[in-house]
């Protein structure tokens, strides 16, 4: 996957578009990440003996084609590329030729 855990996301498309926000956590098998701030959806959370009726709004997942890496040096969102430099594998900001890892 492209996109790894606290990396800074914007996302392209959908009712969040335009929105910024650090990747919290990423679901490889599913193709979906969660991102701060982005999707949030409303539970209601029943009452139990320990803790009293509420309703909590919470981040819900989003799918990885739905967010592109930002780049800090170009101010802009990005795509990803990949080199092997000492023979580790690295990715690089398309825009910035930035190295990321």
């Amino acid at each position: 996957m492209h996109i790894k855990k606290d990396d800074t996301v914007v996302v392209i498309t959908g009712k969040d578009k335009g929105k910024k926000g650090k990747v919290l956590k990423v679901y490889p098998k599913t193709d979906k990440v969660i991102v701060e701030g982005v999707n949030i959806q409303t539970k209601h959370q029943k009452q139990t003996r320990k803790a009293s009726a509420e309703i909590k709004h919470q981040e819900g997942s989003i799918h990885i084609s739905n967010v592109m890496l930002w780049d800090n040096k170009a101010k802009a969102p990005t795509r990803i590329g990949y080199t092997v430099e000492n023979g580790r594998k690295k990715r690089i900001a398309k825009k910035s030729g930035q190295i990321l890892d």
